[in-house]
């Protein structure tokens, strides 16, 4: 699922295209409202990170054209500017949601989450391996066609492995994902919810398995059989 990023600051873009890389996204970054048109006519964006004071004007001047060339595309404002006024303006523009400056990084990926979930976006296709399959639009999973059913943390682990399937996701991106931090001291628990949920997934014959990289993290992949 690719995003793109309009942010003129190379640090701020630079970070936000990092962090959402690591949850599994595609990133692409422009630095002005020129770029957007033509960037949005190449390639099927889900989304749209828009900030407002860029070299060439507001962002919100584009937003409504953004629409038009990219139907369904879910725009988010991450800016700045952060007065009552300028939060309705956005709204009123038609930018799905408004997330100021300074942002915490696991708020930005939540929001992101939530606008692909709201209706009247185009889909996101789910990401099947071996019989497990996972939308990433409801944030829910089936194996066989059937809905499984499993705690909060292991639903979360079982999302960021599938959202990156077949990619090894280090410990820290998964930490951040599931506690809020890098923390170590969480290492155990988190060890301790993929047993289970490697478990659960064999108990169901998902013909999947949850692999660990010696010292780097887990990927999650089709069983190659016993």
């Amino acid at each position: 699922m690719r995003i793109l990023i309009v942010e003129d600051q190379p640090d701020i873009s630079t970070l936000i295209a990092d962090r959402v890389r690591r949850a599994g996204y595609f990133p692409d970054c422009v630095r002005a409202l020129a770029d957007v048109p033509g960037a949005l006519g190449a390639r099927d964006y889900a989304v749209m990170l828009l900030d407002r004071r860029l070299p060439d004007g507001d962002g919100l001047s584009i937003v409504a054209a953004a629409k038009r060339i990219r139907p369904g595309i879910r725009i988010l404002a991450v800016t700045a500017a952060r007065s009552i006024e300028d939060r309705v303006d956005g709204l009123d523009a038609g930018v799905d949601d408004y997330l100021t400056k300074p942002f915490s990084p696991e708020e930005l990926l939540a929001r992101i989450r939530a606008s692909l979930r709201r209706p009247g976006g185009e889909a996101a296709p789910p990401v099947v391996v071996g019989r497990l399959a996972f939308d990433l639009n409801s944030e829910s999973a089936s194996i066989g066609g059937h809905p499984l059913v499993v705690p909060k943390r292991e639903l979360m682990l079982l999302g960021a492995l599938m959202r990156r399937a077949g990619r090894a996701v280090t410990f820290s991106t998964l930490l951040e994902e599931l506690y809020g931090a890098d923390d170590p001291s969480h290492i155990g628990a988190l060890k301790m919810v993929a047993m289970r949920l490697r478990q659960r997934l064999k108990d169901q014959q998902a013909d999947v398995e949850i692999h660990a990289p010696r010292g780097i993290g887990y990927l999650i992949r089709e069983a190659h059989g016993p």
